[in-house]
């Protein structure tokens, strides 16, 4: 009889582009998202969980990486039948689930209706350094509201939220564009075919990289990269890409002077005269509000890869620099971006419902509060009871009963007791601020051993002699007030 092959082990790793999370960044970031979301509370919005699965057909094709399988998403089709079954997809955004939502419970839901949500999304895009394929976003959306006055709140929100985790004013920069004035450029262009269209919008998108050099090449026969590989062009004619260099170029020293020179890029376009109409009055409405061009900016080179935009789009972007890879300096660049889709809604019902949105990359945006000491610090672990008599373990959980119920994270060491000096190796491992110790001794003459761990960390590394007896990182107190001393090296720490 042959001997059966054993079967190999699993590889104990994550897919390609995906990573785990642990402690620390898990708590870092429920902390910034609970600072953002309740900004979005202070202007109205409610919570909304929605499912993380939805139909391809209902998240629609939008996603600029349509070259990857499945046009970008997570894909796969139901039923024990293949090619019979549903086809259904992990989100790659908030949004387009929060179209499904309201189409499905409109009749339930006031209108306007004023979300946020948070939660992880996923694409099926090629992965690279600090790019995943599932990452957390946070969005707030306004559904139902047809003025422009709701594109100018989302900017102003998108302000406070980044000053409320720790983005100071002059470290931020919200770009704020509107793509019926891109279309209007389009129009005086010429260009009317959708994928001549995209490859335009593509080109404009580039240009804070290119330069306009670079976007007349592109948008003509085409360029040799910085690699010296040759991009192909769009293949217009240099007068055709006249009136895309002069809506490039026409950021002025302030909104009117930007407005006005966006007037002239759209030449007769009326849809391109309507969304400079549009930025016209969002920049007054922020000005009124006290939101000047400190924070908030009309910039023409703002694009949006997303394919559902319809109006006024805009980028938050962190303006300090930091030193890539290779030590060059750079500026951070952009952590959050929305803008109008008015006919995402009306894919559902065949009328057009209006709604405008932003984007939090979160996870990028806890980057930057790490680069500028806002996040990173080490996370404070639990108060450790030790173990010494096993015999005593009851003693030991009523101690760490009493800690809890006054609310201070603690835990018993669960570990083999047998060796104390593992147990608080596994203290300092946990970031433990407290180690509370008791043996047969302690217990028989109602004592206990409370050892400030941070402060013997600090004693041991700079302290002589003498300040170590001044300042004992480990004291005995009576068992009745073990709450009541730990608490004090808390707040002390705090």
């Amino acid at each position: 009889m042959a001997k059966q092959k054993k079967q190999p082990r699993p590889k104990a790793e994550t897919p390609k582009g995906f990573r785990d999370y642990f402690g620390a960044e898990v708590t870092e970031r429920a902390e910034m998202l609970g600072r953002i979301t309740a900004v979005y509370h202070r202007y109205g919005f409610e919570a909304l969980e929605s499912s993380a699965v939805e139909t391809v057909e209902a998240l629609g094709k939008f996603l600029p990486d349509v070259d990857r399988p499945n046009e970008g998403v997570f894909a796969w089709q139901e039923g024990e039948e293949a090619g019979k079954g549903d086809w259904l997809a992990l989100r790659y955004d908030l949004t387009a689930p929060l179209a499904r939502v309201y189409a499905q419970h409109r009749n339930d839901l006031p209108t306007p209706y004023r979300r946020y949500a948070t939660g992880p999304v996923w694409r099926n895009e090629k992965p690279g350094p600090g790019r995943f394929r599932q990452f957390y976003q946070c969005d707030a959306d306004t559904v139902g509201a047809p003025s422009v006055a709701a594109d100018a709140e989302i900017c102003a929100m998108l302000c406070d939220a980044l000053e409320e985790v720790g983005i100071a004013r002059g470290d931020y920069l919200v770009r704020v564009n509107n793509r019926k004035v891109l279309e209007g450029v389009l129009e005086a262009m010429g260009v009317t075919e959708e994928a001549q269209k995209a490859a335009v919008m593509r080109t404009i998108d580039k240009f804070d990289k290119v330069g306009e050099a670079g976007v007349r090449e592109l948008l003509g026969k085409g360029r040799l990269d910085a690699s010296g590989a040759y991009i192909d062009g769009v293949g217009l004619a240099a007068e055709q890409a006249e009136p895309v260099i002069a809506f490039l170029t026409s950021k002025g020293a302030g909104a009117e002077e930007t407005l006005d020179n966006l007037q002239r890029a759209v030449g007769e376009s009326a849809l391109g005269a309507e969304g400079v109409g549009e930025l016209r009055e969002i920049a007054t409405l922020l000005a009124a509000q006290g939101y000047a061009d400190d924070r908030i900016v009309i910039d023409p080179s703002v694009v949006r890869g997303l394919g559902y935009y319809t109006g006024p789009v805009f980028e938050a972007e962190l303006t300090f620099e930091i030193l890539d890879e290779k030590g060059r300096k750079r500026q951070f660049g952009s952590v959050a971006g929305g803008g109008r889709y008015d006919d995402l809604v009306k894919r559902f019902t065949g009328q057009a419902v209006p709604a405008t949105g932003v984007s939090i990359g979160v996870d990028r945006l806890l980057a930057a509060l790490r680069e500028k000491g806002r996040a990173g610090a080490r996370a404070e672990g639990p108060v450790v009871v030790t173990v010494m008599d096993r015999a005593r373990m009851a003693d030991y959980q009523a101690m760490v009963a009493e800690l809890r119920q006054e609310g201070i994270r603690a835990e018993v060491y669960l570990g083999n007791p047998k060796n104390f000096g593992n147990q608080l190796k596994y203290a300092d491992r946990r970031g433990a601020p407290v180690a509370v110790i008791a043996g047969s001794e302690e217990f028989d003459n109602g004592r206990v051993q409370i050892k400030d761990l941070v402060l013997g960390a600090e004693i041991a590394e700079n302290a002589t002699l003498e300040e170590w007896k001044e300042r004992p990182s480990q004291f005995e107190a009576p068992r009745a007030e073990l709450v009541a001393r730990v608490q004090e090296i808390l707040d002390r720490r705090s």
